[in-house]
């Protein structure tokens, strides 16, 4: 008897974004590794799949136990939250239907129905203009999990990070940085790392300023803030080291030296992993953004909703399947 694949449960995103594209793209290839369902739109997959896979049936199912990994049958949890279905729009209705995805995706996995969730991208005006007080859906899946300790961890090929903030201005980034946030993240990522599959991860964390303030020169939050975290953590028994300067730091993890970048802000950790991931052309569009520290399982694509080539056929479906097969080895 056959060892019985992950369910994975894939929400489609923004409705009018590039989700439903890169689901039916990715589709035949994520069966090879999982059972998928999508939780989204049978109409908005359907004409998808007319678009750009015509090989796909979509198939409505009321539970995830209901799904198969046959890769010309598409099942989907059908919300059947979208009247008027045009690509590339802005919208609180398709703010609130992407919300929605999101939502029952999390009730199905601390159901067990599901055994991970994986994200298509949703956009972050159209959910505001819903009224979501969230920044994204990180923030979302912990506060209906219950989790307080938690980071995003980006993965592309040899460079892996993880973030003390993301979405906040710069400057509350830099002003609300304090020790048991860093401590919170270095420990959360060891313990991610290991889930992964490192048994004795190395992990760096990066300075806030330049040279990591090259010895107080140039600012004092690494001797208040970072230093005293990392400490703090290396005490009981984590492979960890820093504050080590920005400037080369993730150069150094991406050749081998550490096996993960702890960053203070957004753009420090985006910036690295998208040079490796997006080179510009439509069909190399690559990278993992995985949520870690919650009781449940989930990643996401690397990218956001595209609405300016959504509907065109040219987005590329690689980061779905990354993130899928990532999902894949965090629940095996």
């Amino acid at each position: 008897m056959s060892a019985r694949l992950p369910t994975i449960g894939v929400t489609m995103g923004d409705p009018a974004g590039i989700g439903s594209e890169v689901i039916v793209k990715a589709y035949p290839t994520l069966v090879e590794t999982a059972t998928v369902v999508v939780i989204g739109d049978a109409s908005v997959l359907a004409d998808a799949a007319d678009r750009f896979a015509p090989e796909l049936t979509v198939r409505r199912v009321d539970s995830p136990t209901e799904a198969s990994a046959d890769p010309e049958v598409l099942p989907v949890v059908d919300l059947d939250n979208v009247s008027d279905h045009q690509y590339g729009e802005l919208s609180q209705a398709n703010g609130a239907a992407s919300l929605e995805y999101v939502q029952r995706a999390i009730e199905l996995a601390q159901a067990g129905a599901i055994d991970a969730i994986t994200t298509a991208p949703i956009n972050k005006q159209a959910t505001r203009m819903a009224g979501s007080e969230y920044a994204g859906h990180t923030g979302m899946l912990a506060d209906y999990t219950d989790t307080d300790d938690y980071s995003m961890m980006l993965i592309e090929d040899d460079l892996t990070v993880t973030h003390v903030s993301t979405h906040i201005p710069l400057r509350e980034a830099c002003s609300q940085l304090t020790v048991d946030d860093v401590a919170s993240t270095i420990s959360v990522t060891d313990d991610a790392l290991r889930d992964l599959g490192i048994d004795d991860p190395s992990i760096a964390v990066a300075g806030l300023n330049p040279h990591a303030s090259d010895g107080g020169l140039l600012g004092d939050e690494e001797a208040a803030v970072i230093e005293p975290a990392v400490a703090r953590v290396a005490e009981t028994g984590v492979d960890v080291t820093g504050p080590h300067s920005p400037d080369t730091v993730y150069v150094r993890a991406a050749a081998g030296e550490f096996d993960c970048v702890v960053s203070m802000y957004h753009d420090q950790g985006h910036i690295p992993i998208k040079m490796l991931g997006f080179t510009g052309t439509d069909d190399a569009v690559s990278g993992v953004n995985v949520t870690i520290g919650l009781p449940i399982v989930r990643t996401s694509v690397d990218h956001g909703t595209a609405f300016d080539i959504a509907g065109e056929g040219v987005a590329s479906e690689q980061s779905m399947v990354d993130a899928v097969t990532t999902a894949v080895e965090l629940v095996q």
